[in-house]
């Protein structure tokens, strides 16, 4: 007898969750996440990786760089991006090679030269460093102030090797089609 009331009070349960709404209540104050097709436009794997850049979030920035693939190929602004995640987390042959393939699809895109000579630096090529910043300079028609600020420590460290620069080296990165996010580096 108390297996069979166990059994019928088990089953009212189950019944009653069954016909509980949970997750399938459309209102805007309920508890539970919200069913069905998403509302909206999802924001640009690029423009994610750049604001998790930004706040120093470099791992999952490089995550949502390759899932950017998805979306827009191994495109210039692809591959750079995840060429400057990949020096942010020190992996510089990785990031040399990404970013020197951003640069034979676009010989003129400015922050591939840039971080390549970043890099370059990094790897105490300073000679090299110094020539890739002065392409990325003569390409930016002299117009960004941190090109000329790393192209000036490269060439101080060219001509002096022990220069002990006081100054933060400068990173810059391009944010979607036009707009440039300059990140110092750590």
């Amino acid at each position: 007898m108390k297996i069979r009331a166990s059994i019928i009070a088990t089953m009212c349960m189950y019944f009653l969750a069954a016909c509980n709404p949970g997750g399938q209540d459309t209102s805007r104050d309920s508890p539970f996440a919200p069913q069905g097709i998403a509302r909206g436009k999802s924001v640009d794997g690029l423009t994610v990786g750049h604001r998790l850049m930004a706040n120093g979030q470099y791992e999952l920035a490089l995550k949502s760089y390759t899932r950017s693939i998805g979306d827009q190929g191994m495109s210039v602004d692809v591959l750079s991006a995840l060429g400057s995640a990949n020096l942010r987390l020190g992996r510089l042959g990785q990031a040399e090679r990404l970013l020197r393939r951003a640069i034979e699809e676009d010989e003129t895109f400015v922050p591939a030269w840039n971080n390549l000579g970043v890099v370059m630096y990094e790897r105490g090529v300073y000679s090299e460093a110094a020539r890739i910043f002065k392409r990325a300079f003569a390409l930016d028609s002299g117009n960004s102030n941190e090109i000329r600020d790393n192209l000036r420590l490269a060439l101080a460290k060219v001509e002096n090797p022990a220069y002990d620069e006081q100054e933060e080296k400068i990173q810059l990165v391009r944010r979607g089609t036009g707009d440039y996010l300059i990140l110092a580096t750590p």
